[in-house]
């Protein structure tokens, strides 16, 4: 009998260590949610500066992604996806952010070799802004890969999440399309 009771127990720690180590789920903000605003550190095409969400919105919608890290496989490639759409974001009237929780070091390079500083990525180095915008990564020091489709006015109009950064991109011009059309119509009413 005191095997089977050491063995229960056993078992049961066992089973709470997977369900621990399965990957939490996502908790981003949702459609609708008002996006925080936030200043980081920033650059484009090199160029370091202060970007704040707030100044960009006042411009028009704003496509905020989170991405794990500069210089990895699926990140460059959602970050090429984004750099090559800019025309279509533009005609739109939006502007892209992208934001990872690397050094800005890092990004500097990231932004003119793989960006070829087509929109500007901010390092929030401390996570506190990917804490705000629920994309930190459980017990890891990166974002998930999320992006928020902010209105002017700081609406969240989407929220696309997905470990796969291929359709990050198209989902994001979408929402904007639709968002543009619906403005459209409101106008003539």
């Amino acid at each position: 009998m005191s095997r089977r009771l050491a063995f229960v127990p056993l078992k049961t720690l066992l089973g709470l260590s997977l369900i621990l180590a399965a990957p939490a789920a996502r908790a981003e903000l949702k459609q609708g949610a008002e996006a925080p605003n936030f200043t980081l550190p920033a650059t484009q095409n090199g160029k370091e500066m202060q970007y704040t969400l707030r100044d960009a919105l006042a411009k028009g919608p704003v496509v905020l992604y989170f991405y794990p890290a500069a210089f990895t496989k699926g990140c460059t490639m959602e970050a090429h996806g984004f750099a090559d759409a800019m025309p279509q974001f533009t005609a739109l009237g939006a502007s892209v952010i992208g934001v990872s929780m690397d050094k800005i070091s890092k990004l500097d390079n990231f932004s003119v070799s793989q960006i070829k500083g087509q929109f500007p990525v901010a390092s929030d180095s401390e996570g506190k802004v990917t804490r705000l915008y629920d994309a930190k990564m459980p017990m890891l020091d990166i974002a998930q890969r999320v992006t928020y489709v902010i209105a002017p006015e700081g609406q969240i109009i989407a929220t696309i999440s997905s470990e796969s950064p291929g359709n990050h991109v198209e989902k994001a011009l979408a929402a904007l399309k639709t968002f543009k059309a619906d403005t459209m119509k409101n106008r003539k009413k």
